[in-house]
């Protein structure tokens, strides 16, 4: 009994964001003028993946109760190579695919290390890497344009067995291949570890430095597959600020809905992608039921505040708790 409730209580974060998700995608779905159809399912399932992509980058990062503000720069970087390789033959295109996300990789390496051996702080660090990865991207694209391999977009973009968005499988192969091992690997204990109590985590022998510039690693990796998709999504390039600032704060907004602490330790990649669901479907909500669009950023602005501020209210009640013991 108490090993039932001590699962509900650590899932809890993760079970709501998928309940409020449903909930919400069940009134969108029936409010939508097309009705529940494969095209609306799919049309919004390519846009929640997206955001849970760049949900899941940030999800490593801030379990070590660090936050990467660059994760939507290296979407956009990678977005805008991607739209200059992944072109031609089977086997260029092969290889462009492995040089965007060897670029995502390398992207979150230099974040890891220069939080690690330059000590600096990660939301410092971020906002000046980010800057440097922009101005690549704008170099790269200094107007919207390029091109990608169709069939391959097609594949990815479409749905299998004319009812299933492959993106979706998509996002559940990258949870299966990359998230279930990192969770149940010793480098991944130590990033939970990490984010609890770095100080305990060191003193206990935990390889500190290991497991953050690894976080950091996957950040950059994730990060370049949601360019990658974007890419087979939109068939083009484009370095956009605005994209890459958005997708940013959508991602922290995220991950705190899907039951990550901002303070790190705690949480999970999968409420993270279903906290992506939701701030995504939120704003399919505002378009079916007809608001002005001058109004949307103010609501989903409103979102993301409350949702920062949920991710503070364990910080509060941990502090009045030691209060006690003053």
């Amino acid at each position: 009994m108490k090993d039932w409730r001590y699962r509900l209580s650590e899932h809890r974060g993760t079970l709501l964001a998928f309940v409020f998700f449903i909930l919400m995608f069940v009134i969108y779905a029936s409010n939508h003028p097309a009705g529940f159809t494969a095209n609306v399912v799919q049309t919004a399932a390519n846009k929640g993946v997206l955001l849970a992509l760049v949900a899941v980058a940030q999800t490593f990062v801030v379990l070590t109760a660090g936050i990467d503000l660059s994760v939507g720069m290296v979407f956009v970087l990678t977005n805008c190579l991607a739209s200059a390789i992944v072109v031609g033959s089977p086997a260029m295109v092969g290889l462009g695919i492995v040089g965007v996300l060897l670029t995502g990789l390398i992207c979150g390496a230099i974040n890891g290390a220069i939080v690690i051996y330059g000590r600096l702080q990660p939301i410092v660090t971020t906002i000046a890497t980010g800057a440097v990865y922009f101005g690549i991207a704008l170099a790269m694209r200094p107007v919207p344009g390029g091109d990608v391999d169709s069939d391959l977009s097609d594949a990815l973009t479409g749905r299998l067995f004319g009812v299933l968005p492959v993106s979706l499988i998509a996002l559940f192969v990258v949870v299966l291949v990359i998230w279930v091992p990192f969770r149940r690997s010793a480098i991944g204990r130590a990033t939970y570890a990490v984010g609890s109590s770095e100080v305990a985590a060191y003193m206990s022998g935990v390889p500190v430095q290991a497991a953050k510039f690894f976080a950091y690693v996957l950040s950059g990796l994730i990060a370049s597959m949601a360019g990658l998709f974007l890419t087979f999504i939109t068939a083009s390039g484009e370095a956009s600020a605005a994209n890459g600032g958005s997708y940013t704060l959508y991602s922290i907004a995220a991950v705190v809905l899907g039951g990550v602490s901002l303070f790190g330790g705690s949480g999970s990649a999968i409420g993270a992608i279903f906290g992506a669901l939701m701030f995504r479907t939120i704003g399919d909500l505002l378009f079916v039921f007809d608001l002005d669009p001058l109004w949307q950023p103010l609501f989903q602005g409103v979102v993301l505040l409350a949702a920062v501020c949920l991710g503070s209210v364990r910080l509060f009640q941990i502090r009045n708790r030691l209060d006690l013991f003053e």
